[in-house]
């Protein structure tokens, strides 16, 4: 799908989606800092109607002090993004590899944090079944 994104196909309904995808990141060690229904804001903003489409913002605590330590404005970076959307009538999730989106940062111990961060986004995704 994308070079910056890890996507995975999922057989469920969408709101299933959902549930399954934060557990699943729970047991990564991530919360869930923000919910964003895109699909609603999108009609209540503009008007249009889009395929179910939510982001979640996901946090891992440890991973994200540590990021910090690294380097002190990767908050502008976080959190790490899952969406879950639909699309042709099928259900997908995606998350944002950090090593992708932090790569241009140049700092050998935030690219450490962002390689295990990716590990624990695509176990959570590889998870969902």
């Amino acid at each position: 799908m994308s070079n910056y994104g890890y996507t995975k196909k999922v057989p469920m309904e969408f709101d299933e989606a959902i549930k399954k995808v934060k557990a699943s990141l729970m047991e990564q060690g991530f919360g869930v800092l923000t919910e964003i229904d895109v699909k609603a804001t999108m009609k209540q903003k503009l008007g249009k109607d889009i395929d179910d489409y939510v982001i979640l913002g996901a946090c891992n605590p440890i991973l994200a002090a540590k990021a910090i330590d690294a380097e002190i404005e990767i908050g502008l970076l976080l959190p790490c993004n899952v969406i879950i959307y639909k699309k042709n009538g099928d259900v997908f999730v995606s998350a944002i590899m950090p090593s992708v989106a932090m790569s241009f940062v140049k700092n050998d111990a935030l690219a450490d944090v962002a390689k295990v961060a990716e590990a624990k986004l695509s176990t959570s995704i590889n998870n969902l079944s």
